[in-house]
């Protein structure tokens, strides 16, 4: 749709269901609130009120992003889609206050578009016509929207307040990150029990149309929830990560060397990786472990290492010091399957393999 402050915007195709959702239910409404209009008329005003809601969604998640940029976090895009919008941004506020106020921007926002609507249709708009009912519908949808965002439970933006309370507290963002999304399933659970309660309680059937949209909220926010419950248990394991504990011990090879020779000799020396070095035994490829293992055992006498090995680009040579999220952001910068380990020196220490790193985090 463009680029807002710098922020790429984008629909989803969901959103033009919603559109279409919303069009068909209010346009009866309209035609009552304005008999003057024919039925097409009032349902272009259904329309309308549908764009001009997300509309308001839009400016909910630019407040997001906007205050996210000024606090230096880099934001992908914005997405439109079927339950609203959400804002990618690309990493995590480095103190639960700037958290907070990352989180609480959507909802003050729609809650302030709810007010400044609220005063124009009492004090301005009074003509009775199209403009004040779209007024008023949009007052109230930007004052739902800013309630409920506000509820404590992940992935709600009042669950990332709740998550920065609780890190406030106890200096943790895991344990700030478990309660918010257990109070998101608990939401999430609360939004089916409710409604179901509540017609039992009054004595009235419960008709299965009334518990779709509860339904489906619910499981967005259940989902939302789980998953980040899944990135809390992954981020206790980070520090778990250590590029000199989980590196494969290698031994340097000449490209010429068979296959089978490479393999004795790792075998011999308990190594599990292979380096093709240069004649002054400069590092210049990592044999391919896939490759290996893809090569038929009666064919190794006669494959050089070298047509089985990856050239070493400079971001596949890592410290072998790394540990932790700066492992793994070096990781993330230059994807692959095996890197270099070396010294401060440049001495080779080892080689590290995409799949023992993620054996760390196995059963996550």
């Amino acid at each position: 749709m463009g680029k807002p402050f710098g922020i790429p915007v984008y629909v989803s195709w969901t959103w033009f269901l919603v559109a279409a959702f919303i069009t068909v239910m209010f346009g009866p409404q309209m035609r009552q609130m304005l008999p003057e209009l024919d039925s097409v008329a009032a349902y272009g005003v259904a329309f309308l009120f549908a764009v001009l809601l997300y509309v308001s969604v839009l400016l909910h998640e630019l407040a997001h992003s906007v205050l996210a940029k000024a606090y230096g976090l880099p934001v992908r895009r914005i997405t439109l889609y079927l339950l609203g919008g959400v804002s990618e941004i690309e990493k995590e506020p480095p103190t639960p206050g700037k958290e907070f106020m990352v989180a609480a921007a959507g909802p003050a926002l729609s809650l302030g578009l709810a007010g400044i609507g609220l005063a124009a249709d009492v004090w301005v708009i009074n003509n009775g016509g199209i403009l004040e009912v779209l007024t008023w519908q949009l007052w109230f949808a930007n004052l739902i929207v800013g309630v409920f965002n506000l509820l404590p439970g992940l992935p709600l933006d009042g669950g990332r307040m709740l998550r920065a309370g609780v890190w406030k507290l106890t200096s943790n963002p895991g344990s700030g990150t478990i309660v918010a999304a257990w109070g998101g399933r608990v939401l999430a659970a609360l939004l089916v029990v409710f409604p179901v309660a509540t017609a039992l309680s009054s004595g009235r059937d419960i008709d299965p149309v009334d518990l779709v949209w509860p339904l489906v909220l619910a499981s967005f926010i259940w989902m939302g929830a789980s998953q980040s419950l899944r990135i809390a248990k992954i981020r206790q394991r980070i520090p778990q990560v250590n590029a000199r504990a989980l590196a494969r011990r290698a031994i340097p090879v000449s490209a010429e060397t068979p296959l089978a020779e490479a393999l004795r000799q790792a075998t011999e020396r308990l190594a599990g990786a292979l380096v093709v070095v240069d004649h002054e035994g400069r590092p210049l490829a990592i044999v391919s472990e896939a490759a290996v293992q893809a090569t038929p055992e009666h064919r190794r006498p006669w494959v050089n290492v070298g047509s089985l090995a990856k050239t070493l680009e400079p971001t596949m040579m890592l410290a072998a010091d790394l540990t932790g999220e700066p492992l793994i952001e070096a990781m993330r910068a230059a994807p692959g399957s095996e890197y270099l380990l070396v010294e401060d020196g440049g001495e080779i220490y080892g080689v590290l393999a995409t799949a023992d790193v993620n054996r760390v985090f196995t059963g996550v």
